[in-house]
């Protein structure tokens, strides 16, 4: 019987040789695998605690606007016939320390602007119909700012077809049907608008027009004509008082009357329209109601920087009752 024939070498050589280098594969293939996990992992971890890092912050920027709430409140108790500027609380800013970081506080008179949604009136988002008044207190506004007097009529009928009620556009303005024509069509809302940047939907309001008059806007939750206090409307505001005299009142005159407000603000409407530097002015009934004493709405905005983590808090507070309400905020980098 013959014995069994031997291997030779180089095929054991060769056969082992193929053994580790399967055994190198799999390690480096393992190797590959290991590592994405881990940085799957790391992503995962920084991610919660980023996660936890924002909701931190946000929870001190609600802090924040509950401590402006209430000093706002503190502020309208402390004289409801007439807000001023006594005290220094226009936009200075509040210092909050927090855990880790600093929340920061300014309280702002929200009414001194230019109410969008007061180029409509109806009580109901069912029957609201086009006030002229306001539109053309909008039209005012964009020409004291520069914008060509065409532009700003078809801008301001636009606006106000926007947010009334109907479909059918005014001279100049725009409904569904023009809406529809874009590259990407889409309609009127036929509402009242929760944030002044819809403007930017609106036909005729250009990217220049919205960053020209974006530092005068607001959508106030009323269909109120702007309700400008007098007592706390700065010079640099004069724009906002001249809208309400088109072809009366230039920007430099607005400017000089509120530089000679006295320091405890007027006292009454009647003796601010009795001024000398109005004489011969005729405001519409509507408008000399529309120019106020008080304050009904305060802005608070809060930034928060926590460790590193940033976050701003935007917060709109209706005080007109006496008793300051939280009525909406958003949060973000441009809140």
């Amino acid at each position: 019987m013959q014995g069994a024939r031997s291997v030779p070498d180089s095929r054991k050589s060769s056969e082992q040789g193929a053994a580790l280098l399967t055994v190198l594969l799999l390690v480096a293939v393992m190797a590959v695998v290991a590592a994405g996990a881990l940085e799957r992992l790391a992503l995962a971890t920084r991610m919660t605690g980023n996660g936890g890092a924002v909701d931190q912050a946000r929870a001190y920027a609600d802090a924040g606007t509950e401590i402006a709430r209430l000093r706002i409140g503190d502020l309208v108790a402390s004289n409801p016939a007439r807000t001023t500027l006594a005290g220094g609380w226009l936009g200075a800013p509040q210092a909050i320390p927090v855990p880790g970081g600093v929340a920061t506080a300014r309280v702002t008179d929200a009414g001194n602007c230019f109410n969008l949604n007061s180029v409509v009136s109806g009580e109901s988002e069912a029957a609201l119909k086009v006030r002229p008044i306001g539109v053309s207190q909008f039209q005012a506004l964009l020409q004291l700012l520069g914008v060509d007097a065409r532009q700003a009529q078809a801008a301001s009928a636009s606006l106000a077809d926007w947010i009334d009620s109907d479909s059918v556009p005014q001279p100049g303005g725009a409904e569904d049907d023009y809406y529809a024509k874009g590259e990407r069509p889409y309609r009127a809302a036929n509402r009242l608008m929760i944030d002044a940047s819809e403007l930017r939907a609106v036909a005729g309001i250009t990217p220049a027009i919205y960053d020209l008059v974006k530092p005068w806007i607001c959508a106030l939750p009323v269909t109120d004509l702007s309700p400008i206090n007098i007592n706390t409307l700065l010079p640099g505001q004069a724009p906002l008082f001249a809208m309400l005299l088109p072809e009366q009142l230039s920007i430099a005159q607005a400017r000089q009357l509120l530089a000679q407000r006295p320091a405890d603000g007027y006292g009454s409407t009647t003796q601010f329209w009795a001024l000398p530097s109005l004489a011969g002015l005729s405001p519409m009934t509507e408008v000399s109601e529309q120019v106020k004493l008080t304050t009904g709405f305060f802005g608070v905005d809060v930034s928060v920087d926590v460790g590193g983590t940033q976050l701003a808090e935007r917060a709109l507070i209706d005080a007109r009752q006496g008793k300051a309400i939280l009525v909406r905020r958003n949060w973000g980098a441009g809140a």
